[in-house]
């Protein structure tokens, strides 16, 4: 079965997103000012991810909110509103890395799409069906893998299941989802966003 490949962008920030639409983009993921990984990016007020989702959406694309740190108690406190927040302003889908972060998204919103971010780590065809097994209508592949692995991995999920990969972008020093480098030598936590 052929389907369209879908081009999906960063956009750090609202000048960014509209830069990946405008040339071409039929997807953009983008953070809050929490909650996502890209902590070196400006990141997206309420006010401006509901602008940019708006933009999005005028040019027939979609607009993906990344919530894919690997949470502790405090942060969890406050991601359902965050969530609500997102989802009032038309967000497409989530992009989550954390089992606790699947769970909140699938109780309160079941209706929103969930993406499994390449921060879990994914690179077998079981772990693939598992994610789909819950609920998730697309899973983002360790970006380790080759296109050996990933041939295999498409060829042994159930329809319906989609895949995402980086074609291009930072490779960590460490294996996604579990970088400790920066946390150990900087004091940087890598899976709160600070790499």
């Amino acid at each position: 079965m052929n389907r369209k490949v879908e081009l999906l962008a960063p956009a750090g920030d609202l000048e960014k997103l509209k830069m990946a639409v405008i040339y071409g983009a039929d997807a953009v993921y983008l953070a809050g000012t929490r909650f996502g990984l890209r902590t070196a990016s400006d990141n997206f007020t309420p006010e401006e991810m509901t602008e940019g989702i708006a933009f999005c959406h005028e040019h027939g694309k979609k607009a993906y909110l990344t919530m894919n740190i690997i949470p502790h108690n405090k942060d969890i406190r406050d991601a359902r509103e965050f969530l609500d927040d997102a989802v009032k302003a038309g967000i497409d889908a989530v992009i989550v890395s954390d089992p606790g972060t699947f769970n909140l998204v699938r109780n309160s919103h079941p209706e929103l799409p969930i993406h499994i971010s390449t921060q879990a780590n994914t690179t077998n065809f079981e772990s693939v069906k598992f994610w789909h097994q819950l609920g998730a209508s697309r899973v983002v592949l360790a970006r380790e893998l080759s296109l050996e692995e990933i041939r295999e991995i498409h060829e042994s999920i159930p329809d319906g299941c989609e895949l995402e990969v980086f074609v291009h972008g930072a490779m960590c020093i460490s294996y996604s989802g579990r970088c400790l480098l920066s946390n150990y030598m900087a004091g940087r936590d890598s899976n709160m966003g600070d790499c």
